[in-house]
């Protein structure tokens, strides 16, 4: 979930809503559920369509619920449809509710006729303020999840509350509890911690600081990245910084940047680059690091262990990759399907 500028309602929404209002169904209000911002939401008895206010919100529903989801905040592609469920991941494009470049108006969200809308990321007042804005001009439940990677498996078993898939919940719950723990006890045995760099864009100077959303994983695990000292969000760094702090590991989400950084002068003397650990990270059907960041970072978690600690984390990463696909995705994949994701290639 990014910052909501731009959320706000145009005069002509709300009057489509005000008019809408009347012809509205009745929501059976049998169910009072308690969301990840702590709001009290009347939930209909049984939740059959459901409205994903932006990306992250739209892989947990597809992971819970498949065909409650409505439609993505943007249609997927080719590559990334032949890791989703056929007549799900080819599903409308529907636009979003939060975030940079909102799409999406209350005329569309009428006429797509939700029982609940969820979102899922950030649980500070700015979203709160938006969700009790779009509730009360629509009357349609919307229901807030903390997206933080230490709130996933509550997460789900408020999602479970919410669309009454209780028992499914329970279980990708316990995969995500289970996982998170194991990554955490096994780098908080490393006797040593190497130097890691998080590298974005074509040259690879984009970075996540300390405390933003793009190097949560590498803090909830408890790898201590070469830019924790810099506390914000995503950041542009120069070369030479990159040199002063001379990762021995480098993890990035550019193909370009994978490709050319070991011919690139510039990058030569950086040790990750002349040890040849500069890892591309798997981003089929939705990126394992932050992009965006939903419950698709959690095979990341055992990838990026084995990328900064190979030697903590000696499973097989085919292995990892099926088995989550199957529980998560839904999806059987081929030996050359597992291959594919974790090259990291489109």
């Amino acid at each position: 979930m990014a910052n909501p500028e731009g959320t706000a309602l145009r005069r002509r929404d709300l009057l489509i809503a005000a008019g809408a209002g009347v012809c509205l169904p009745a929501w059976a209000q049998a169910r009072s559920v308690t969301d990840g911002a702590n709001r009290r939401v009347n939930v209909p008895a049984q939740v059959q369509r459901i409205f994903p206010a932006g990306p992250p919100a739209a892989i947990w529903l597809y992971t819970l619920a498949p065909d409650a989801l409505i439609g993505w905040p943007r249609a997927n592609r080719g590559p990334e449809l032949e890791f989703l469920l056929p007549g799900i991941g080819n599903r409308p494009e529907v636009g979003r509710l939060t975030g940079r470049g909102n799409t999406t108006n209350l005329e569309q969200l009428l006429a797509s006729k939700p029982d609940l809308i969820v979102d899922a990321g950030s649980t500070r007042q700015t979203f709160v303020e938006l969700a009790d804005r779009v509730q009360a001009q629509t009357g349609i439940p919307y229901a807030l999840l903390d997206g933080r990677l230490e709130a996933t498996a509550q997460g789900y078993l408020l999602l479970g509350e919410l669309t009454g898939r209780r028992e499914r919940a329970a279980q990708l719950a316990k995969y995500t509890s289970d996982t998170l723990r194991t990554v955490r006890e096994r780098v908080a045995r490393a006797t040593a911690q190497p130097r890691v760099y998080y590298a974005r864009g074509p040259e690879g100077l984009e970075t996540g600081l300390g405390g933003s959303i793009n190097v949560e994983m590498f803090e909830a695990m408890g790898i201590r990245h070469v830019a924790v000292g810099l506390q914000g969000g995503l950041a542009t760094v120069s070369i030479e910084q990159v040199l002063g702090w001379d990762p021995e590991v480098i993890v990035t989400i550019d193909q370009t940047f994978a490709q050319t950084v070991q011919s690139n002068p510039l990058w030569r003397g950086v040790s990750a680059v002349k040890s040849g650990r500069v890892h591309l990270s798997p981003k089929l059907p939705f990126g394992w690091i932050d992009f965006p960041p939903s419950v698709n970072r959690l095979p990341g978690l055992w990838w990026l262990g084995s990328k900064v600690f190979p030697a903590l984390f000696p499973e097989d990463l085919a292995t990892v990759t099926r088995d989550f696909y199957k529980l998560f995705y839904q999806v059987d994949l081929t030996p050359a399907q597992v291959q594919r994701v974790l090259a990291g290639r489109d």
